[in-house]
């Protein structure tokens, strides 16, 4: 089994190289076979490193069909990012001053797994799941049951992103400070900068992603 793991971040890691760079477009198909026959492996090591790279959010399976490159656009990006600024900015505003210290306490307790799982490297299929947790755990007593339902979905939309950023922009302590430095704030009662705070939060995850995938596009 340690010998499958070891090949499989090999190809995980060659595979991954080879997208960023350009020599898969978007929507391209994996064959399994054929890049077991690349990579000199069986099917089983390609298979786990596809699901590595499925969790990274640059794979995506389609039932019946199998791997493909995901479809990947800066445009895309910078659209859902504003979004979410214009959105979470909004009820954050709301939120704040109706924060209850067990609101606050379980936004901390958020954090602290997060941070636990960023900081080993682990669970990277969750990382955008705890991201949301919670961000939604500061934005909960907003009372905008609607727009709230509008940033789930966004943030769903999203989700991949937010994981590559952290994984390739390298920024993964710079996220976890302004988390912190967010639930500081809120504690505090301070809306105009934790608004703020969160706006160029947003703003650089987007920016750090888009530059990762302009220097694969022009590679391309």
């Amino acid at each position: 089994m340690a010998t499958f793991k070891t090949r499989a971040q090999h190809v995980a890691d060659d595979l991954r190289e080879r997208i960023l760079g350009g020599e898969f477009k978007g929507g391209s198909q994996l064959r399994q076979d054929a890049l077991a026959r690349d990579y000199d492996v069986s099917r089983i090591p390609v298979r786990e490193a596809l699901l590595t790279l499925e969790s990274e959010g640059l794979v995506e399976f389609h039932a019946h069909r199998g791997a493909f490159t995901t479809e990947l656009s800066v445009a895309a990006i910078r659209e859902l990012f504003d979004l979410r600024i214009l959105l979470e900015t909004y009820v954050l505003r709301y939120a704040i001053p109706n924060l209850t210290a067990a609101d606050l306490d379980r936004a901390e307790g958020i954090l602290r797994q997060y941070d636990a799982a960023l900081d080993s490297g682990s669970q990277i299929d969750n990382w955008s799941d705890y991201n949301c947790a919670f961000h939604h755990a500061l934005y909960a007593s907003s009372a905008l049951p609607e727009t709230l339902a509008m940033v789930g979905q966004l943030n769903t939309k999203a989700g991949r992103y937010i994981r590559m950023q952290l994984l390739y922009t390298r920024e993964i302590e710079k996220a976890e400070q302004e988390h912190r430095e967010l639930l500081q704030l809120a504690r505090q009662g301070n809306i105009d900068q934790a608004c703020q705070l969160l706006e160029t939060h947003i703003k650089d995850a987007a920016e750090g992603i888009a530059a990762v995938l302009d220097k694969s596009l022009r590679s391309a």
